[in-house]
């Protein structure tokens, strides 16, 4: 009897020691991050987060919670259904990158018209210019230059309907073509690269109390909420890599200060955030053979752009843009961060002039984008004249820098 207790407590400590040393010999792999990972989310057809109308531009790229005026197509179509013009028109023209190139632009026709005192019909066309591009098939100094001009558009149209006295909802349907590849070049026939093509919803609303006496001046509250460019991902290759379109979220109030029938100011606060995901932290996977955390030679890496933290963005535009606000690898902080901001003011004389400041904030992991805007309108019968100017305060230098923009619009047919 205790021989054979003897024994199994011997085969016991041979089983703990052999257990123990496969412990020691297992393979630990570690996961490192690639340095300098980038958290800016990035779209296709990216032309159409610039701010093409110069009142939307003096106030620091605000449009879903201002006053109704021609541009509201770009920033919320539910604010037609407010117009005080039977009709109207616009014309845009903004310059791009003018401190590189002289042919980049930004243009854009608008048109709307009042159906009744609560609903109302628009549609505007963008076109976004790269101005022209030469090249050579073989780099051949003798060869003839090729000259191409690759571009991007948009049409769209909506409709617009006060629900009651102070609010309206509008929608929107959008065509978008982008033709940037280079024709009959050797880069074409090696990606079949061709024109992209997609479809997208606008969804918006608007809120306009009923003007009320305060103490020494009457006011009116604003408020306004837009979800953009809903729709499928673009492709550019056929066998290339999807593009999610820019869908944004815009969010914003404000309040105008009725001071007299002369002179009004109206301030604005307004937040947008991309709904897209943002890219997770990529990096790699290796048999960490000494345990010293470190890649050395002679060991193996096992997998590689595997995603260390966040979520995988390869999903359909519908779950991408609920899983945009909760798949930022610095989590809540990090979601934050992908939120936009900016304030203004702007002083009307007369409904004739109007003066406007404005300050917009993006943070720095996010594109960092900070400037403030300038702008002036000027009103003459039916015509309105609106010009803007940006002055960056951020350390990257931004496309629009001491750009001047225009827009031109005309109110028809009386109002109402």
């Amino acid at each position: 009897m205790k021989l054979s207790l003897m024994k199994n407590y011997i085969l016991l400590l041979l089983l703990v020691i052999s257990s123990g040393d496969a412990f020691s010999q297992e393979q630990i792999t570690v996961k490192i991050p690639y340095p300098n990972d980038s958290r800016v989310i990035t779209t296709g057809t990216a032309f159409m987060q610039i701010s093409a109308d110069a009142r939307a531009g003096g106030l620091a790229d605000q449009g879903v919670a201002t006053s109704p005026d021609a541009f509201s197509q770009q920033w919320n179509v539910s604010k037609y259904a407010f117009s005080q013009a039977e009709q109207g028109l616009s014309f845009t023209y903004t310059p791009y990158l003018t401190a590189l190139v002289n042919d980049i632009f930004l243009g854009g026709l608008t048109y709307y018209n009042k159906l009744d005192d609560r609903s109302a019909i628009s549609a505007s066309f963008r076109y976004f210019s790269l101005g022209e591009i030469e090249f050579r098939e073989t780099g051949d100094k003798d060869e003839v230059t090729i000259i191409q001009k690759p571009n991007e558009f948009t049409f769209d149209i909506a409709y617009s309907l006060k629900l009651s006295d102070q609010f309206s909802m509008g929608v929107g349907l959008k065509y978008i073509r982008s033709d940037l590849k280079l024709q009959g070049s050797q880069v074409e026939a090696a990606t079949n690269a061709g024109p992209a093509n997609s479809f997208a919803v606008d969804l918006g609303g608007y809120y306009e109390s009923q003007e009320k006496a305060y103490n020494s001046f009457n006011g009116k509250w604003r408020g306004g909420f837009a979800i953009q460019n809903i729709g499928p991902k673009i492709k550019y290759e056929e066998d290339g890599d999807e593009d999610f379109l820019p869908t944004t979220m815009r969010l914003g109030g404000g309040f105008d200060f009725i001071l007299d029938g002369a002179n009004t100011i109206g301030v604005t606060l307004e937040t947008t955030k991309l709904l897209v995901p943002t890219p997770p932290i990529y990096g790699y996977e290796f048999i960490d053979d000494n345990n010293d955390g470190n890649l050395n030679n002679g060991e193996e890496v096992v997998n590689s752009n595997i995603i260390i933290e966040g979520k995988d963005p390869n999903v359909n535009f519908a779950k991408g843009m609920f899983q945009s606000f909760s798949d930022a690898p610095g989590g809540f902080s990090e979601e934050l961060n992908e939120f936009t901001y900016s304030v203004s003011a702007e002083y009307m004389y007369q409904d004739a002039f109007a003066f406007r400041l404005g300050y917009f904030n993006e943070h720095e992991t996010k594109g960092a984008r900070k400037f403030f805007s300038l702008g002036a309108g000027f009103k003459y019968n039916v015509v309105n004249i609106d010009i803007s100017y940006l002055l960056s305060t951020s350390k990257v230098v931004s496309p629009l820098e001491n750009t001047l923009r225009f827009s031109l619009s005309f109110n028809l047919g009386g109002n109402n």
